[in-house]
């Protein structure tokens, strides 16, 4: 980050936490833009100028290209964000883009940073006061103005997708119970999988997720009545999911839970109601959609 122009980051990086990848850091809208920049330059990081003539220092490598361009394809999926957003949404160019929203705690404000071949936009939307807006998250505020701005530059402006950089690699992906469709994926080379991605075989029914003491956040960013959370099992052929005193199904299906706030107990149960597995995880958050 500190590569990357972020001066503000504190040091060391345990003030933080995990929580620092998931953007708890503040940071300017300046600095993004210089980030994102940088992946859209291959990995070259340069200070932003207000104006053309402006000197600046020269620019410096932070990424390789073949990361840069594997962090490119997965922010320029629309396919993958049609699940949430569906294929039509603010976030959905006519040409060559890659994008990423983000909302912060609260709702006090959001993001949408982006670039085309030729362009980095970002934008912030929020009240200069700090105050939290009300059902507004980064695809309803600040987003429809990145898609208005990117329109505009693109005009009669093309933008196709980036030239593979040597050192990656397309590979097929599949995975286990067809928990995802098989698809074609790009890896840095030496970092693709060798094989269907899921867990080993087992004749002990044991939950494989969640584990225990995970704690799940409503992201305001997606509609609720699109987020699940993934019930999978191993070696549950002949034992039922029962959450909280409730039977949901058997084990040996991977379910989606719509979220519910609170502190939950997932068990894996046979017939003789003898529990063989169980975690305790709890979803944090509201549930009204924006």
């Amino acid at each position: 980050m500190r590569a990357l122009g972020f001066d503000g980051v504190r040091e060391p990086g345990d003030f933080y936490g995990p929580a620092l990848a998931l953007g708890s850091a503040d940071v300017t809208l300046w600095e993004l833009a210089a980030a994102y920049h940088a992946l859209a330059t291959g990995g070259l990081w340069s200070s932003l100028r207000l104006a053309p003539a402006e000197p600046g220092p020269p620019p410096r490598r932070v990424y390789s290209p073949a990361a840069a361009f594997v962090v490119s394809d997965a922010l320029a999926d629309r396919e993958s964000r049609s699940a949430t957003f569906g294929l039509e949404n603010a976030l959905a160019t006519s040409f060559w883009t890659a994008v990423k929203t983000g909302t912060s705690k609260d709702m006090r404000d959001n993001w949408c940073v982006g670039y085309s071949r030729r362009y980095t936009v970002a934008v912030w939307v929020g009240n200069f006061s700090g105050e939290p807006m009300r059902n507004v998250s980064g695809v309803t505020g600040a987003a429809p103005a990145w898609l208005e701005l990117m329109t505009f530059l693109h005009d009669g402006v093309p933008s196709t997708a980036p030239v593979p950089p040597p050192g990656v690699r397309q590979v097929p992906v599949s995975f286990s119970a067809a928990t995802e469709a098989p698809r074609m994926e790009w890896f840095v080379e030496g970092t693709e999988p060798t094989g269907s991605n899921g867990p080993p075989a087992s004749t002990m029914p044991r939950i494989v997720w969640p584990v225990s003491g995970t704690v799940i956040a409503i992201d305001p960013d997606i509609p609720v009545t699109r987020q699940r959370v993934s019930f999978e099992a191993r070696g549950a052929g002949d034992v039922r999911w029962r959450l909280d005193g409730l039977t949901l199904g058997p084990g040996a299906e991977h379910l989606l839970w719509p979220l519910r706030p609170g502190r939950h107990t997932l068990q894996l149960v046979d017939e003789h109601d003898r529990v063989h597995d169980a975690v305790a995880f709890e979803v944090r958050g509201r549930t009204a959609s924006p």
